[in-house]
């Protein structure tokens, strides 16, 4: 046998040595060679790990087989069987009317009009970005019902879009029913996956930016503008109302209640009056001319209180003038 070291060839026989069949170790290496691959192939082929958000998906020959739940788990070796993945708690979103070029910050966006330009109920044109948020709700259906799972949610979320928009005003999308807009598209937009048993659920619908196109932004921007007046004088209206009745009607419950304390006070001094007049009345009665007299006297004081006044009574029997001076000692 013939060697060649470090450029040196040498006959193994002229040292003594034993003739050596090098073929049969190159069988016996190809051998464990074949063997360690095989059993690598095995090792590395038959476990799989599917993470707390995932949920695995088995196919045996390109068919389902079954789904696994998080965990290490075992297969066949590929070919035989292949393992997906998806991420089932993760929220995905399509974009319809606009792209995110760049999420920043600050982040950039590029319009897409054709996605973006919609018909309202009232046949007005206006520019409508949506977001739609879904997530995987079923694995299986998620990857073998639907192709192109991203596009098919875009394409039903705009058709969801312009069929919700079309029945709707252009002031519903832009301001006064937004939120009963966005559950609409929600609510359709699911209705349509769940008619492709697509796996998919909607978790949220946003409309991002509603507004005129921009050739007649400024018109709207001034209809917007004087609707906001609108409503601006209305509330001040509204209040200067809510101010005013409420003092109105506490002026009107005070002059009530004066008048009805007046009234009661008439009432009262009238009744004092007839019960003092009926007492003089019952006094006239018993003394006629001692009252009449008295009640002379009295008024006389009272409508000439400053001058000094004298009652003179003549007696006819005796032929003398009584004279009686009316002064504060006497009516004491």
């Amino acid at each position: 046998m013939m060697f060649e070291e470090r450029g040196k060839i040498f006959n193994s026989e002229e040292f003594g040595l034993p003739k050596i069949d090098f073929s049969r170790f190159k069988k016996v290496k190809f051998r464990y060679i074949v063997g360690g691959a095989i059993i690598l192939w095995l090792l590395f082929g038959i476990f799989y790990q599917v993470n707390p958000d995932e949920r695995g998906v088995v196919r045996r020959f390109g068919k389902f087989a079954r789904e696994t739940s998080p965990g290490l788990k075992l297969k066949l070796p590929y070919p035989f069987e292949v393992v997906e993945k998806p991420k089932v708690t993760e929220v995905k979103r399509v974009e319809i009317g606009f792209r995110t070029i760049d999420p920043g910050p600050p982040a950039r966006y590029a319009a897409v009009p054709q996605e973006a330009l919609m018909l309202t109920g009232d046949e007005n044109i206006i520019n409508c970005q949506v977001i739609i948020q879904y997530r995987i709700n079923d694995a299986p259906k998620y990857l073998f019902n639907i192709r192109g799972q991203e596009e098919t949610v875009r394409d039903v979320a705009e058709a969801a879009i312009r069929s919700t928009i079309g029945k709707h005003n252009i002031d519903d999308a832009l301001t006064e029913k937004k939120f009963e807009v966005q559950e609409e598209i929600m609510i359709l937009t699911q209705m349509i996956l769940d008619i492709y048993d697509s796996g998919i659920q909607v978790v949220a619908a946003q409309l991002q930016d509603v507004h005129p196109p921009d050739e007649v932004s400024d018109a709207f921007r001034d209809v917007a503008s004087a609707r906001e007046d609108r409503e601006r004088l209305t509330r001040e209206a509204e209040g200067y109302r809510n101010d005013v009745i409420p003092k109105a009607r506490g002026e009107a419950q005070k002059d009530i209640r004066e008048s009805e304390a007046y009234m009661e006070e008439r009432i009262k001094r009238s009744e004092g009056d007839a019960e003092k007049f009926l007492l003089v009345l019952n006094e006239y009665q018993k003394a006629k001319s001692v009252t009449e007299q008295r009640l002379y006297i009295e008024t006389m004081e009272a409508i000439l209180p400053e001058i000094k006044k004298f009652i003179i009574k003549s007696d006819s029997k005796s032929g003398f003038l009584n004279i009686l001076p009316l002064g504060q000692e006497i009516l004491k």
